[in-house]
């Protein structure tokens, strides 16, 4: 089901916004590899341009992870190397601690993808899953930035159960989660939490709409929870366009709200 749905979005959301192919940044990891399968099935493969772009300190096995998925879906693809760009901007600021160096690939990348998105006359596919959006584990303008997101609604875990049902390599599937931003990094110890565990909190906040008593008693540490449900409210700006100064009776995104299909 949740295939069928995914792939008919991603033709139905690409064809309203004028394209007949998108573009994609290919990480090596398992969020971007199942959008890149869910498109190639949607739209074919040759309607389905990858791009990868390491950075000189990114582990060998991600790009040949990444190269795995576009052999094996028979894509096109382009390696970009962001080192130079990256790198000349830090040589202006070299105190600049991991966070800022992070958030700058994620943005150098997305600048390329849109870049490319202009090129080929593609839609730039997104990657985030749900997990991540509500935990503001992402950079705003970076990897969160696309045309359309058909893994916006999938929990982590539910990224890997329908990855492996679509075909992903095992290999893929199975490695630690990382955003490959520095040696050694993963996800989960830089969260201090496992994608299983936090899956169930959020679930329970965001789709049961527990209030936090209810998930403590449902068997969660509170502390725990009310780490989560404050990482849900901090990092709401990112889920939202740029606030604005209310001067008229229809202000865009509060009055004026419409389907991004409003018309046609």
């Amino acid at each position: 089901m949740a295939r069928r749905i995914l792939t008919g979005f991603i033709a139905n959301e690409a064809g309203k916004a004028g394209f007949r192919r998108v573009v994609v940044g290919l990480s090596g990891g398992i969020d971007s590899a199942l959008s890149a399968t869910l498109a190639a099935e949607a739209l074919g493969p040759a309607n389905v341009h990858a791009l990868i772009m390491p950075y000189r300190t990114s582990v060998p096995e991600s790009r040949a992870h990444a190269e795995m998925v576009v052999r094996g879906l028979g894509i096109a693809s382009q390696v970009v190397e962001i080192t130079p760009m990256v790198d000349a901007y830090f040589g202006v600021f070299p105190d600049a601690d991991q966070v800022r160096r992070g958030n700058k690939m994620a943005r150098e990348r997305m600048t390329i993808l849109f870049d490319h998105s202009a090129r080929l006359e593609a839609l730039v596919l997104g990657t985030s899953n749900k997990t991540e959006l509500l935990l503001g584990y992402s950079t705003l303008f970076g990897d969160m930035a696309c045309g359309i997101n058909p893994l916006g609604d999938l929990w982590k875990t539910q990224v890997r159960a329908l990855a492996r049902h679509v075909g992903v390599p095992e290999a893929v599937v199975q490695k630690v989660p990382s955003a490959d931003l520095w040696a050694g990094q993963t996800d989960e110890q830089e969260l201090g939490f496992t994608y299983e565990r936090v899956d169930q909190v959020l679930h329970l906040l965001v789709d049961r709409r527990y209030e936090i008593p209810e998930v403590v008693v449902a068997g969660f540490d509170e502390a725990f929870v009310r780490a989560v449900a404050r990482r849900i409210q901090t990092s709401q700006y990112k889920r939202r366009l740029p606030v604005i100064a209310k001067l008229s009776p229809r202000t865009i995104d509060r009055e004026f709200r419409y389907a991004r299909d409003w018309g046609r």
